[in-house]
């Protein structure tokens, strides 16, 4: 069992590093037009709404937001899931030609964004796909990048990163176990 090692970002900083990422998506793409967010689930999805937010605060216009289940797309399934389910992966709208922004906590090894990617492709062909972290901390087993990083906190394969948010959680922070 891992403990408490540290809280690496807590509240205020999980917010502004929310808020300038919302400003380099738009600064990036020119604005928010033809944008969707689509969170990853679980903590991917709290964070796409809160991306979303904050680029209707900024430009007056509110992206679509969308989720993604991507248990049933994982190369490593069979280690986590003896009788896999598959989720909901379909967003309530069309990604053809939208430039898609994919929304994940923890960057960690590559598998569940590339995992995300599969899941997002095979609903249509979007015009471009970017990804939005809160965190990376390294490790990467596939040659994936974050486009819009809240934070790197580099760390030994033994620790592990935890965001907290609501609603999974009683408070909104970044912790760090091992």
């Amino acid at each position: 069992m891992s403990t408490y090692k540290a809280t690496l970002m807590n509240e205020t900083a999980v917010k502004m590093a929310l808020v300038r990422i919302a400003h380099e998506i738009i600064e990036k793409n020119r604005g928010c037009e033809n944008l969707c967010l689509v969170g990853i689930k679980r903590r991917g999805i709290p964070l796409a709404e809160i991306i979303a937010e904050n680029i209707y605060n900024i430009t007056g216009e509110k992206p679509l937001c969308g989720s993604v289940d991507v248990t049933f797309y994982r190369d490593d399934l069979t280690k986590i899931y003896e009788n896999p389910a598959i989720g909901d992966s379909v967003p309530d709208f069309d990604i053809n030609g939208k430039i898609v922004v994919l929304v994940d906590d923890v960057l960690f090894t590559g598998r569940t964004a590339r995992a995300a990617m599969e899941a997002v492709i095979r609903l249509g062909r979007p015009s471009r796909i970017q990804l939005v972290v809160l965190v990376d901390r390294g490790h990467r087993e596939l040659p994936i990048r974050g486009d819009y990083i809240g934070k790197n906190i580099p760390t030994s394969r033994s620790e592990h990163i935890e965001v907290k948010i609501p609603p999974y959680d009683d408070k909104t922070a970044v912790e760090l176990y091992g």
